[in-house]
């Protein structure tokens, strides 16, 4: 049973590579910003906090994001496996999942990293928020999400290295060429 993780800078490509990697292993693609999207679209309380969160370029709290990770996994769906796509970003959200992996007695399959350099994801972000209108991706704040990326997601990436699971991708040429090296690595994988 696949479980994946896919990593990567915001604006790397994780939202746009991770159907098709659910696709072709029959999973469902997990992505905590379009749970957290949905919530805001509620207009909910929690839908609020979030909201103002995401919109200063703040990552939602581990706490928060650790539980609606672990009801999502728990659904009927996940059985077969899963991608995640937005986590973990912190490595206390990796001891976290290592827990939930734990409890079912389940493992990785692969972390796959999507290469892409911070100039070119800047005006990829810059290009989406023309296009969608997405009030998270303003200069000053893909600014604050690349900081924030470094300070507290590249030690996950590490951590994952450590465990051999990463395969990196490389991410920044267009989205075929992308998309191909994407499927060149799961390849190698032989899951």
């Amino acid at each position: 049973m696949p479980r994946f993780l896919i990593v990567g800078a915001p604006g790397a490509g994780k939202g746009t590579h991770a159907g098709s990697i659910a696709d072709r292993y029959h999973v469902p693609a997990i992505s905590t910003g379009a749970m957290f999207r949905s919530e805001i679209a509620s207009g909910s309380d929690l839908g609020k906090q979030i909201d103002a969160l995401v919109s200063s370029g703040q990552l939602v709290s581990d706490d928060l994001t650790n539980q609606v990770v672990k009801s999502r996994l728990a659904q009927p769906d996940c059985i077969t496996g899963w991608l995640l796509d937005g986590y973990p970003r912190t490595v206390d959200q990796v001891k976290f999942l290592d827990g939930i992996l734990d409890d079912t007695k389940a493992k990785l399959t692969a972390v796959i990293m999507l290469d892409v350099p911070s100039d070119e994801v800047i005006k990829r972000l810059i290009k989406r928020a023309q296009i969608e209108g997405r009030a998270d991706d303003t200069p000053d704040v893909i600014k604050h999400r690349q900081e924030v990326y470094e300070a507290q997601t590249a030690p996950v990436i590490a951590e994952y290295e450590a465990r051999g699971l990463v395969v990196h991708v490389d991410g920044s040429g267009t989205i075929e060429q992308s998309a191909d090296n994407l499927m060149e690595a799961l390849d190698g994988l032989k899951v």
